[in-house]
């Protein structure tokens, strides 16, 4: 049994100045919500319906079916005419709510910032170039271990993900961890308004996004606007190896934060660093000093990138008080996302191959993770290392350079075959040293042909690319092709590309 979530006459004192006349239904307000949804695939019976316009559809034509599935209230725009729906769409009874508001978007997010008003949680926002929503995801864990968490169930990063998870805050909540995305200049300032946290994190500063941006310098600055958003007092948490942490922390300063760094690469000078570090092929163990005190972990995914992120978990964690011993024992949990580094073993225990799904967006900086990744798996009888690589989109003018320059990551990792998709990536595959193996084809499908005749027992096979690219196309298709599988480190559901 769900928690409520909103009691009616509290969603309509917070939709009072945007209500365009007065609701009708149940005029006695003494309706409970226990959710919201904005899609009737994921709403819940009990759920408030918002329905928001979209490129595709408008959500005004699911109010008929939120209803039927047991909506106990439906956020319309004023424009709302229950004549207009589908012709096969059930009648609405006389006594459902309607909230019919001139802006849906402005009223849930004004529903979003009475949420933030009345809470007493403490609130985490992330940003930064990658690895947003692992960081989010381990911060989660890593809280739950002390109280009760409220987080975006996915990567719900922007102007709509942002304040629908803020108006989904409980009111009894003891920590909110936020993720905040963006692709241009002052979308990030409008989003950290809302969310209004006790302390920020930026992950990294890397090329990702940057066709939108006049230089490096001006996309760390649209990241830098987290800081502003935070609440008087609060902490910026930033990377201390990064090529614009001055820049950052300047920033922090002037907004009268307490700063705290971390460094993977080791900088004692960090407020929490990295003492040691073994990096296996599933997995990391690391010893850290995490202001001032030496903590041993293991996380339960590898890659250097997370050790990285790890640090900032754990110092947020340390930040708000929470228990530290118990947060770094969660990271063992933390066992890679669908997209995301989830690794799946497809095929029979005589002939598997193990497949890492990093299909989920790429920029060069998580690129050259992924396959520093991949080049920590071991080679297992005649398996071979096999990295499928799609476009990494929104690079301006350097994205062919930026794409070649890939191949001293390939050669780096000793990848034994790649397989690059795409016009940008067929400048790593004529960036290829002298006898390493590439294969070039134009799409995702020929890529997945490939596979299909290229796999043999013990492969190891790496699947990353920019969302418009398709590479999840990719991983899902090897995933139907070889359908005996099963999880190495049970991933998270996958989201919808």
């Amino acid at each position: 049994m769900r928690d409520v979530l909103w009691h009616g006459r509290d969603v309509l004192a917070a939709l009072k100045p945007h209500l365009s006349n007065a609701p009708q239904g149940d005029l006695d307000d003494n309706w409970q919500a226990y959710g919201l949804a904005i899609d009737t695939r994921d709403l819940i019976s009990g759920d408030i319906f918002v329905a928001l316009p979209g490129a595709q559809a408008h959500g005004h034509d699911y109010v008929a079916q939120a209803f039927q599935q047991g909506a106990v209230a439906a956020l319309v725009g004023a424009d709302f005419d229950a004549s207009d729906m589908a012709d096969d769409a059930m009648p609405l009874a006389d006594d459902v709510v309607l909230l019919a508001v001139d802006d849906v978007l402005a009223a849930l997010e004004t529903l979003a910032r009475a949420a933030r008003q009345r809470s007493q949680a403490h609130i985490i926002a992330i940003t930064g170039s990658v690895g947003k929503t692992g960081t989010k995801t381990s911060l989660a864990n890593a809280l739950a271990k002390s109280g009760t968490v409220h987080a975006a169930e996915r990567s719900f990063n922007n102007h709509i993900g942002v304040p629908l998870t803020l108006a989904r805050l409980p009111a009894g909540a003891e920590y909110g961890v936020f993720e905040l995305g963006m692709n241009h200049a002052g979308e990030i300032a409008a989003l950290v308004d809302m969310v209004r946290p006790h302390c920020a994190i930026i992950t990294t500063i890397a090329a990702a996004h940057i066709e939108n941006f006049a230089s490096m310098k001006a996309l760390a600055a649209a990241k830098a606007e987290i800081l502003g958003g935070v609440e008087a007092g609060g902490t910026a948490i930033l990377p201390f190896d990064n090529a614009y942490f001055d820049m950052l922390a300047e920033q922090a300063a002037h907004h009268k934060l307490r700063v705290l760094s971390f460094s993977a690469d080791g900088q004692a000078e960090a407020d929490n660093y990295v003492t040691r570090a073994k990096l296996h092929a599933a997995c990391s163990c690391v010893t850290a000093t995490i202001n001032a005190q030496p903590v041993t972990y293991k996380i339960g995914a590898p890659g250097v990138h997370l050790v990285a992120n790890s640090l900032a978990v754990l110092s947020a964690v340390e930040n708000a008080g929470a228990d530290l011993a118990l947060a770094a024992l969660s990271l063992a949990e933390h066992d890679g996302m669908a997209g995301r580094g989830a690794r799946i073993r497809l095929g029979d225990d005589t002939a598997s191959i193990t497949l890492i799904d990093e299909s989920y967006n790429a920029n060069p900086t998580s690129m050259a993770a992924a396959l520093q990744t991949l080049g920590l798996a071991p080679r297992i009888n005649k398996g071979r290392r096999i990295a499928v690589l799609g476009d990494m989109a929104e690079l301006g003018e350097d994205a062919p350079q930026l794409h070649a320059a890939i191949a001293d990551k390939v050669e780096a990792a000793d990848i034994d075959l790649v397989i690059s998709c795409g016009a940008l990536m067929n400048n790593l595959n004529k960036a290829l040293p002298p006898g390493r193996i590439g294969v070039h084809v134009n799409d995702h499908a020929a890529a997945l042909d490939i596979l299909r005749d290229e796999l043999r027992s013990d492969d190891v096979v790496m699947v990353k690319g920019s969302n418009a690219s398709r590479m999840g196309l990719v991983v899902d298709g090897l995933i139907e092709a070889l359908s005996d599988t099963h999880q190495e480190d049970t991933p998270q559901k996958k989201e919808a590309r």
